[in-house]
Protein backbone atom coordinates (compact mmCIF):
# COMPACT_ATOMS: atom_id res chain seq x y z
CA UNK A 1 0.00 0.00 0.00
CA UNK A 2 2.96 2.40 0.99
CA UNK A 3 4.59 1.41 -2.38
CA UNK A 4 1.86 2.13 -4.46
CA UNK A 5 1.03 5.82 -2.54
CA UNK A 6 4.40 6.66 -2.89
CA UNK A 7 4.67 5.54 -6.92
CA UNK A 8 1.28 7.98 -7.07
CA UNK A 9 3.12 10.48 -5.55
CA UNK A 10 6.12 10.57 -7.35
CA UNK A 11 3.95 10.45 -10.30
CA UNK A 12 2.08 13.64 -8.92
CA UNK A 13 5.71 15.55 -8.80
CA UNK A 14 6.84 14.88 -12.34
CA UNK A 15 2.89 16.41 -13.28
CA UNK A 16 3.62 19.37 -11.56
CA UNK A 17 7.71 19.67 -12.63
CA UNK A 18 6.62 19.00 -16.07
CA UNK A 19 3.67 21.46 -15.83
CA UNK A 20 6.26 24.18 -14.47
CA UNK A 21 8.76 23.46 -16.94
CA UNK A 22 6.57 23.58 -20.12
CA UNK A 23 5.07 27.06 -19.10
CA UNK A 24 8.05 28.52 -19.48
CA UNK A 25 9.28 26.73 -22.02
CA UNK A 26 6.82 28.06 -24.20
CA UNK A 27 6.88 31.96 -23.20
CA UNK A 28 11.53 31.11 -23.71
CA UNK A 29 10.92 29.55 -27.36
CA UNK A 30 8.93 32.28 -27.86
CA UNK A 31 10.94 35.29 -26.38
CA UNK A 32 14.34 33.90 -27.90
CA UNK A 33 12.47 33.07 -31.73
CA UNK A 34 11.28 37.09 -31.08
CA UNK A 35 14.77 38.56 -30.70
CA UNK A 36 15.92 36.37 -33.32
CA UNK A 37 13.69 37.48 -35.81
CA UNK A 38 13.65 40.96 -34.10
CA UNK A 39 17.47 41.31 -34.87
CA UNK A 40 18.37 39.48 -37.97
CA UNK A 41 15.87 37.83 -39.69
CA UNK A 42 13.97 41.83 -40.01
CA UNK A 43 17.71 43.35 -41.37
CA UNK A 44 17.83 40.67 -43.73
CA UNK A 45 14.22 41.07 -44.84
CA UNK A 46 15.21 44.71 -45.29
CA UNK A 47 18.14 43.69 -47.17
CA UNK A 48 16.23 41.74 -49.83
CA UNK A 49 13.99 44.26 -50.41
CA UNK A 50 16.66 47.30 -50.77
CA UNK A 51 19.59 45.71 -52.61
CA UNK A 52 18.28 42.49 -54.26
CA UNK A 53 14.97 44.15 -55.07
CA UNK A 54 13.02 40.74 -53.69
CA UNK A 55 9.20 41.51 -53.71
CA UNK A 56 8.39 42.07 -49.93
CA UNK A 57 5.62 39.23 -50.25
CA UNK A 58 8.05 36.98 -51.62
CA UNK A 59 10.88 38.20 -48.74
CA UNK A 60 8.10 37.46 -45.83
CA UNK A 61 7.75 33.96 -47.31
CA UNK A 62 11.42 33.29 -47.23
CA UNK A 63 11.58 34.55 -43.73
CA UNK A 64 8.24 32.43 -42.75
CA UNK A 65 9.85 29.13 -44.08
CA UNK A 66 12.98 30.24 -42.11
CA UNK A 67 11.50 29.40 -38.96
CA UNK A 68 11.88 25.56 -38.42
CA UNK A 69 15.86 26.83 -38.66
CA UNK A 70 15.04 29.31 -35.63
CA UNK A 71 13.16 26.42 -33.92
CA UNK A 72 16.05 24.22 -33.53
CA UNK A 73 18.19 26.89 -32.15
CA UNK A 74 15.80 28.08 -30.01
CA UNK A 75 14.21 24.71 -28.28
CA UNK A 76 17.68 24.20 -26.29
CA UNK A 77 17.64 28.03 -25.00
CA UNK A 78 13.93 27.70 -23.80
CA UNK A 79 14.72 24.66 -22.07
CA UNK A 80 17.42 26.20 -20.33
CA UNK A 81 15.45 29.20 -19.54
CA UNK A 82 12.80 26.71 -18.60
CA UNK A 83 14.93 24.65 -16.18
CA UNK A 84 16.37 27.33 -14.33
CA UNK A 85 13.63 29.52 -13.58
CA UNK A 86 11.33 26.45 -12.57
CA UNK A 87 13.96 25.02 -9.95
CA UNK A 88 15.15 28.93 -9.07
CA UNK A 89 11.63 29.32 -8.02
CA UNK A 90 10.89 26.29 -6.32
CA UNK A 91 14.54 26.69 -4.35
CA UNK A 92 12.85 30.04 -3.22
CA UNK A 93 9.88 29.11 -2.04
CA UNK A 94 11.20 25.74 -0.02
CA UNK A 95 9.50 23.55 -2.07
CA UNK A 96 12.53 21.40 -3.00
CA UNK A 97 13.55 22.14 1.01
CA UNK A 98 10.35 20.45 1.32
CA UNK A 99 10.60 17.63 -0.92
CA UNK A 100 14.44 16.44 0.57
CA UNK A 101 12.53 16.24 3.65
CA UNK A 102 9.91 13.57 2.34
CA UNK A 103 13.25 11.90 0.86
CA UNK A 104 13.08 12.98 -2.58
CA UNK A 105 16.37 14.18 -3.64
CA UNK A 106 17.80 15.92 -6.12
CA UNK A 107 18.58 13.72 -8.88
CA UNK A 108 15.49 12.30 -8.41
CA UNK A 109 13.68 15.63 -8.95
CA UNK A 110 16.05 16.30 -12.03
CA UNK A 111 14.57 13.11 -13.48
CA UNK A 112 11.37 14.21 -15.45
CA UNK A 113 13.59 17.40 -16.42
CA UNK A 114 16.13 15.30 -17.90
CA UNK A 115 13.51 13.59 -19.66
CA UNK A 116 11.68 16.87 -21.05
CA UNK A 117 15.29 17.90 -22.25
CA UNK A 118 15.97 14.57 -24.38
CA UNK A 119 12.23 14.70 -25.77
CA UNK A 120 13.07 18.12 -27.33
CA UNK A 121 16.67 17.28 -28.67
CA UNK A 122 14.91 14.83 -30.12
CA UNK A 123 12.09 16.76 -31.47
CA UNK A 124 14.81 19.54 -33.09
CA UNK A 125 16.65 16.70 -34.48
CA UNK A 126 13.29 15.58 -36.61
CA UNK A 127 12.47 19.13 -37.23
CA UNK A 128 16.44 19.80 -38.35
CA UNK A 129 16.37 16.48 -40.89
CA UNK A 130 12.92 16.53 -42.13
CA UNK A 131 11.39 20.09 -41.91
CA UNK A 132 14.48 22.29 -41.99
CA UNK A 133 16.06 21.05 -45.76
CA UNK A 134 12.28 21.05 -47.44
CA UNK A 135 11.60 24.43 -46.39
CA UNK A 136 14.95 25.69 -47.33
CA UNK A 137 15.22 24.46 -50.81
CA UNK A 138 11.70 26.24 -51.39
CA UNK A 139 13.23 29.46 -49.59
CA UNK A 140 16.37 29.39 -51.65
CA UNK A 141 14.39 28.57 -54.52
CA UNK A 142 12.33 31.80 -54.43
CA UNK A 143 15.09 33.51 -53.70
CA UNK A 144 16.86 32.77 -57.22
CA UNK A 145 13.23 32.77 -58.77
CA UNK A 146 13.09 36.82 -57.61
CA UNK A 147 16.19 37.82 -58.20
CA UNK A 148 15.83 36.71 -62.43
CA UNK A 149 12.15 38.34 -62.15
CA UNK A 150 13.12 41.71 -60.86
CA UNK A 151 14.30 42.75 -64.86
CA UNK A 152 11.65 41.93 -66.63
CA UNK A 153 9.16 44.55 -67.18
CA UNK A 154 5.73 43.12 -68.55
CA UNK A 155 3.60 44.34 -70.80
CA UNK A 156 6.75 46.32 -72.81
CA UNK A 157 8.02 45.56 -76.60
CA UNK A 158 11.55 46.27 -77.87
CA UNK A 159 13.33 46.95 -74.94
CA UNK A 160 16.68 46.15 -73.65
CA UNK A 161 18.79 45.82 -70.60
CA UNK A 162 22.55 45.21 -69.46
CA UNK A 163 24.61 43.63 -67.30
CA UNK A 164 28.10 45.11 -66.14
CA UNK A 165 31.16 43.34 -64.76
CA UNK A 166 32.83 44.48 -62.16
CA UNK A 167 34.37 47.86 -63.53
CA UNK A 168 30.95 48.79 -64.91
CA UNK A 169 32.23 47.74 -68.25
CA UNK A 170 29.42 46.03 -70.49
CA UNK A 171 29.59 41.85 -69.89
CA UNK A 172 25.91 40.96 -71.38
CA UNK A 173 23.14 43.10 -73.47
CA UNK A 174 19.64 41.91 -73.84
CA UNK A 175 17.18 42.52 -76.39
CA UNK A 176 13.81 41.29 -76.32
CA UNK A 177 10.97 41.42 -78.81
CA UNK A 178 8.17 41.63 -75.92
CA UNK A 179 7.40 40.18 -72.75
CA UNK A 180 3.98 38.78 -70.94
CA UNK A 181 3.64 37.15 -67.35
CA UNK A 182 7.06 37.31 -67.12
CA UNK A 183 8.22 35.21 -70.14
CA UNK A 184 10.33 36.92 -72.60
CA UNK A 185 9.73 36.39 -76.72
CA UNK A 186 12.09 37.07 -79.37
CA UNK A 187 15.30 37.27 -77.33
CA UNK A 188 18.49 37.76 -78.49
CA UNK A 189 22.06 37.94 -75.66
CA UNK A 190 24.95 39.36 -76.77
CA UNK A 191 27.79 37.82 -74.29
CA UNK A 192 30.81 40.08 -74.00
CA UNK A 193 32.59 37.91 -70.97
CA UNK A 194 35.28 36.78 -72.78
CA UNK A 195 37.43 39.06 -73.98
CA UNK A 196 38.97 37.19 -77.46
CA UNK A 197 34.84 36.23 -78.95
CA UNK A 198 31.78 37.39 -78.97
CA UNK A 199 28.68 34.95 -78.31
CA UNK A 200 25.33 35.36 -79.30
CA UNK A 201 22.03 33.62 -78.35
CA UNK A 202 18.61 33.47 -80.14
CA UNK A 203 15.48 32.42 -78.82
CA UNK A 204 12.02 32.40 -79.37
CA UNK A 205 11.08 31.85 -75.90
CA UNK A 206 13.08 32.35 -72.12
CA UNK A 207 12.03 32.69 -68.37
CA UNK A 208 14.12 32.67 -65.12
CA UNK A 209 14.56 29.39 -63.14
CA UNK A 210 16.18 28.33 -59.66
CA UNK A 211 18.85 27.05 -61.95
CA UNK A 212 19.02 30.09 -64.91
CA UNK A 213 17.79 31.14 -67.83
CA UNK A 214 15.93 28.54 -69.66
CA UNK A 215 15.41 29.01 -73.10
CA UNK A 216 13.77 27.00 -76.11
CA UNK A 217 13.93 26.75 -79.37
CA UNK A 218 16.93 28.49 -80.22
CA UNK A 219 20.55 29.08 -81.38
CA UNK A 220 24.22 29.76 -79.95
CA UNK A 221 27.21 31.56 -81.77
CA UNK A 222 30.41 31.35 -81.15
CA UNK A 223 32.05 34.88 -83.14
CA UNK A 224 35.31 35.65 -83.58
CA UNK A 225 36.38 39.84 -83.04
CA UNK A 226 36.65 39.82 -87.03
CA UNK A 227 33.72 38.16 -87.73
CA UNK A 228 34.58 34.55 -88.23
CA UNK A 229 31.80 32.08 -86.75
CA UNK A 230 33.47 29.32 -85.26
CA UNK A 231 30.73 27.42 -84.43
CA UNK A 232 26.90 27.45 -84.23
CA UNK A 233 24.66 25.23 -82.05
CA UNK A 234 20.70 24.78 -82.22
CA UNK A 235 18.92 23.82 -79.18
CA UNK A 236 15.20 23.18 -77.85
CA UNK A 237 15.79 23.48 -74.30
CA UNK A 238 18.52 25.63 -72.95
CA UNK A 239 19.67 26.58 -69.34
CA UNK A 240 22.04 29.50 -69.19
CA UNK A 241 23.26 31.62 -65.95
CA UNK A 242 22.86 34.82 -67.97
CA UNK A 243 21.60 38.22 -65.60
CA UNK A 244 22.32 37.17 -62.16
CA UNK A 245 25.33 35.17 -61.06
CA UNK A 246 23.63 32.60 -58.73
CA UNK A 247 26.83 30.68 -57.86
CA UNK A 248 26.44 32.19 -54.31
CA UNK A 249 23.19 31.83 -53.69
CA UNK A 250 23.32 28.43 -54.82
CA UNK A 251 26.08 27.08 -52.49
CA UNK A 252 25.10 29.16 -49.23
CA UNK A 253 22.96 26.95 -47.59
CA UNK A 254 23.99 23.18 -49.29
CA UNK A 255 24.27 22.00 -45.15
CA UNK A 256 20.69 23.26 -44.44
CA UNK A 257 19.34 21.69 -47.96
CA UNK A 258 20.89 18.11 -46.89
CA UNK A 259 19.80 16.47 -43.83
CA UNK A 260 22.91 14.12 -41.84
CA UNK A 261 22.59 11.09 -44.40
CA UNK A 262 22.06 12.95 -47.40
CA UNK A 263 25.00 15.55 -46.30
CA UNK A 264 27.74 12.56 -45.47
CA UNK A 265 27.07 11.32 -48.39
CA UNK A 266 27.62 14.77 -50.68
CA UNK A 267 30.92 15.21 -49.14
CA UNK A 268 31.91 11.38 -50.31
CA UNK A 269 32.01 13.18 -53.58
CA UNK A 270 34.95 15.19 -55.46
CA UNK A 271 34.06 18.87 -54.72
CA UNK A 272 36.95 20.74 -56.46
CA UNK A 273 34.56 23.06 -57.73
CA UNK A 274 34.18 24.54 -54.02
CA UNK A 275 36.89 26.37 -52.02
CA UNK A 276 38.31 25.44 -49.46
CA UNK A 277 36.06 27.53 -46.79
CA UNK A 278 33.10 26.31 -48.09
CA UNK A 279 33.52 22.78 -47.78
CA UNK A 280 34.77 23.17 -43.86
CA UNK A 281 32.03 24.81 -43.42
CA UNK A 282 29.96 22.46 -44.50
CA UNK A 283 31.74 19.98 -42.85
CA UNK A 284 31.13 22.00 -39.65
CA UNK A 285 27.58 22.16 -40.06
CA UNK A 286 27.41 18.42 -40.83
CA UNK A 287 28.76 17.96 -37.27
CA UNK A 288 26.04 20.44 -35.61
CA UNK A 289 23.29 18.43 -36.70
CA UNK A 290 24.00 16.51 -34.21
CA UNK A 291 25.74 18.81 -31.58
CA UNK A 292 22.99 21.44 -31.34
CA UNK A 293 20.04 19.34 -30.44
CA UNK A 294 22.36 17.56 -27.66
CA UNK A 295 23.21 20.85 -26.29
CA UNK A 296 19.40 21.03 -24.77
CA UNK A 297 20.57 18.34 -22.40
CA UNK A 298 23.81 19.95 -22.03
CA UNK A 299 21.99 22.62 -20.97
CA UNK A 300 19.96 20.54 -18.58
CA UNK A 301 23.06 19.08 -16.83
CA UNK A 302 24.49 22.73 -16.24
CA UNK A 303 21.39 24.46 -15.27
CA UNK A 304 20.10 22.10 -12.88
CA UNK A 305 23.04 22.79 -10.03
CA UNK A 306 22.62 26.22 -10.88
CA UNK A 307 19.43 26.45 -10.45
CA UNK A 308 19.50 25.62 -6.58
CA UNK A 309 19.64 28.43 -4.75
CA UNK A 310 21.09 28.53 -1.39
CA UNK A 311 18.74 29.56 1.67
CA UNK A 312 20.53 32.85 2.05
CA UNK A 313 19.86 34.14 -1.08
CA UNK A 314 15.99 35.62 -1.66
CA UNK A 315 15.78 36.92 -5.09
CA UNK A 316 15.19 34.71 -8.12
CA UNK A 317 18.93 34.38 -10.19
CA UNK A 318 17.64 31.95 -13.13
CA UNK A 319 17.35 34.33 -15.94
CA UNK A 320 20.68 35.92 -15.04
CA UNK A 321 22.00 32.03 -14.99
CA UNK A 322 20.30 31.12 -18.26
CA UNK A 323 21.67 34.90 -19.95
CA UNK A 324 25.36 33.54 -18.62
CA UNK A 325 25.63 29.68 -19.65
CA UNK A 326 24.36 30.93 -23.14
CA UNK A 327 26.42 33.86 -23.36
CA UNK A 328 29.78 31.04 -22.36
CA UNK A 329 28.33 28.61 -25.07
CA UNK A 330 28.13 30.40 -27.73
CA UNK A 331 31.59 32.45 -26.92
CA UNK A 332 33.45 29.25 -27.16
CA UNK A 333 30.90 28.13 -29.82
CA UNK A 334 31.87 31.16 -31.70
CA UNK A 335 35.87 30.97 -31.18
CA UNK A 336 35.74 27.02 -32.04
CA UNK A 337 34.24 27.36 -35.22
CA UNK A 338 36.75 30.31 -36.22
CA UNK A 339 39.17 27.74 -35.19
CA UNK A 340 37.79 24.88 -37.20
CA UNK A 341 37.12 27.42 -40.36
CA UNK A 342 41.19 28.83 -40.19
CA UNK A 343 41.81 24.99 -40.22
CA UNK A 344 43.57 24.67 -36.84
CA UNK A 345 41.35 22.15 -35.18
CA UNK A 346 38.95 19.55 -37.17
CA UNK A 347 36.05 20.71 -37.83
CA UNK A 348 34.24 17.88 -35.74
CA UNK A 349 35.87 19.94 -32.73
CA UNK A 350 34.78 23.45 -34.06
CA UNK A 351 30.79 21.89 -33.53
CA UNK A 352 31.44 20.06 -30.40
CA UNK A 353 33.72 21.62 -28.23
CA UNK A 354 31.23 23.85 -26.95
CA UNK A 355 29.42 20.61 -26.12
CA UNK A 356 32.46 19.27 -24.10
CA UNK A 357 33.51 21.93 -22.38
CA UNK A 358 30.10 22.84 -21.07
CA UNK A 359 29.30 18.54 -20.49
CA UNK A 360 32.53 18.32 -18.17
CA UNK A 361 31.72 21.48 -15.82
CA UNK A 362 28.09 20.28 -15.76
CA UNK A 363 29.15 17.09 -14.79
CA UNK A 364 31.49 18.56 -12.12
CA UNK A 365 29.39 20.77 -10.71
CA UNK A 366 26.36 18.53 -10.75
CA UNK A 367 27.84 15.93 -8.76
CA UNK A 368 29.03 18.33 -6.02
CA UNK A 369 25.63 19.74 -5.61
CA UNK A 370 23.35 16.58 -5.86
CA UNK A 371 25.22 13.62 -4.44
CA UNK A 372 28.03 15.09 -2.47
CA UNK A 373 25.22 17.23 -0.45
CA UNK A 374 22.96 14.58 -0.44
Amino acid sequence: MESAENTNKITILDKYLIKQILEIFVMGVAIFTSIIFASDTFITLIKQISEYGIPFNIALTMIVLNLPAVFVMTIPMGVLLATVMTLNKLSLSSEITVMRSCGIGLNRIAKPIFIFAIIMALVGFFINETIVPATTKVSKDLAIWALGQKNIPDGKQNFTFKELNEVSKLKRLFYVGFAEDKVLYNITVLDLAKNDTLQVLQARVGATSPEGWEFNKGAIYTITDNGEVLNTTFFEDSVVQFGVDLSKEMNKDIAREHNFIQLVKYLAKDHSNLDKNTLTSIKIELFEKTAVPITTVVFVLIGVPLAITPPRVRYNRGFLFSILILFTYYLIRALSVSFAEAGTIPPFFGAWTSNIVLTVFGAWIYYKKVFTIE
